[in-house]
């Protein structure tokens, strides 16, 4: 009995032992080897064209980039690919700015696809860095000459308060000209430009900057469209997007305006600075043109021409570097206050820009109507409606041509101000501010700023 359970025992054990022998799978396959990538990032670097929409392959890529913007560095199947950059026109339309690009996108590199020199000859700049881990200590740069308003120049990258005499260039470079991206140890620095072989004309400072640890950047010389009277900013381009770095010495530009309809000539005083007004003699409806100052803090006082009281104004206000801003002295004398307002004052080659301010106390909510000249309002949407007070449309993009501007009471066709028939050109800036006539109330009337007209002072 006992010998046959062992081989019945033995028997199951082999029956079990070719049931595992039959029901064996196959080995499954390998998994697939990762796709090979590219990487791309593009860059708005060309000072008068317009906002645009980017698409690769067709497929919308960003969209509404502005000058000096860039997107993000974006993995992309390595292979041939189309990339356009397509301009948007006022009325929402886009055209090429340039034609299709069709390129090879090789694996592990960086394509930065810059849109550089002026509207009339916009093309694309492609830059190529292997995307590869930066050495332990250091950080890299690829440095790019993007700004076709500059000669040949000189950069430098050095330790701050180096002496540019004794100093080599790190390049020399002409417009679209590059630096194959380069590893330097992490730390401080200053970037400097100057005239080919002339160390002596600094046109560009970056003051002291930190490249840090690891830091990946493309540093473009763009050409400057705000306040400072230097020739070119630096663009530092990392895989998040893009910082506009000033030069160090950037001011501040004010601008202001006295809409204010019962309120006498004034002065201007910054930081108390009553013997020597910032601004004198500013009528009713008049304006001083920009004023450059370093960025601060100020404190602003708003006096009768010529007097130190009364104060009808007391404000203080920060001023950033590189910011133009708008000061508007708004409302009657006994409930003025200053509104300040930001400008983008950029020349756009495909649009003039125009902006609308809301600065008469008396019309409360308004519409306001851009038609064409001698344009029957009755059956018309406004173009803007119901408007408050000291509102600011900011700039709109409107095409080249002539308009009649009326402004209405909200909800009615009866004209309070207009029509008033106006001219904008392409690549024009136009401000127009509402207003009281003088002493407040009726007539209505309108301030005309920037291309419009002169300033007063």
């Amino acid at each position: 009995m006992k010998k046959l359970s062992i081989l019945f025992s033995l028997f199951l054990g082999g029956l079990v032992a070719c049931s595992d022998s039959d029901n064996d799978l196959p080995d499954p396959p390998p998994p697939p080897a990762p796709p090979l990538l590219a990487k791309i990032q593009v860059v708005h670097a060309s000072p008068d064209a317009p906002r645009v929409n980017l698409a690769v392959d067709d497929i919308t890529f960003a969209e509404n980039v502005d000058y000096l913007d860039a997107t993000p560095v974006t993995d992309l199947a390595a292979g041939t690919h189309t990339a356009d950059v397509l301009a948007i026109l006022p009325d929402g339309s886009t055209v090429e700015a340039f034609p299709t690009v069709e390129a090879p996108f090789g694996a592990d590199i960086i394509y930065t696809v810059l849109a550089v020199n002026t509207l009339e000859n916009i093309e694309p700049l492609i830059l190529t860095r292997a995307d590869t881990a930066v050495t332990a200590g250091n950080a890299r740069i690829q440095v790019v000459h993007a700004a076709p308003n500059a000669p040949i120049v000189d950069v430098y990258a050095t330790a701050p308060g180096a002496d540019l005499a004794t100093s080599s260039p790190l390049v020399t470079a002409d417009f679209k000209d590059s630096l194959d991206a380069t590893e330097v140890p992490a730390g401080d620095y200053q970037i400097r430009i100057t005239p080919a072989g002339d160390a002596a004309t600094v046109v560009y400072d970056s003051g002291t900057i930190t490249l840090p640890d690891g830091g990946d950047f493309t540093i473009a010389a763009v050409t400057n469209v705000g306040p400072g009277d230097q020739p070119v900013n630096l663009l530092l381009l990392s895989a998040s997007g893009s910082v506009s770095l000033l030069d160090a010495s950037t001011p501040t530009s004010v601008r202001v305006v006295h809409a204010s309809p019962d309120a006498p000539a004034v002065d201007i005083i910054a930081n108390d600075g009553f013997a020597e007004p910032l601004i004198s003699n500013i009528p009713f409806a008049g304006w001083a043109g920009y004023v450059d100052l370093p960025a601060d803090t100020y404190n602003i006082k708003v006096v009768p021409n010529g007097e130190t009281t009364p104060v009808v104004i007391d404000a203080d206000l920060t001023l950033d570097a590189g910011v133009a801003y708008n000061v508007i002295a708004t409302d009657v004398l006994a409930e003025i206050t200053p509104l300040v307002l930001t400008a983008d004052n950029r020349r756009v080659g495909t649009e003039a820009k125009l902006r609308v301010i809301h600065g008469s106390p008396t019309a409360q909510n308004v519409d306001i109507y851009l038609v064409a000249p001698q344009t029957d309002i009755t059956d018309v949407a406004p173009t803007l409606s119901d408007v408050p007070f000291q509102a600011d449309t900011n700039f709109l993009s409107v095409a080249e041509g002539s308009y009649d501007v009326i402004v209405t009471p909200t909800g009615t066709k009866d004209a309070a101000i207009g029509p008033a028939t106006i001219s904008l050109s392409a690549g024009g800036v136009y401000t127009i501010i509402a207003r009281d006539g003088e002493g407040g109330g009726a007539p209505l009337g309108v301030i005309l700023l920037d291309d419009f007209e002169s300033p007063v002072n």
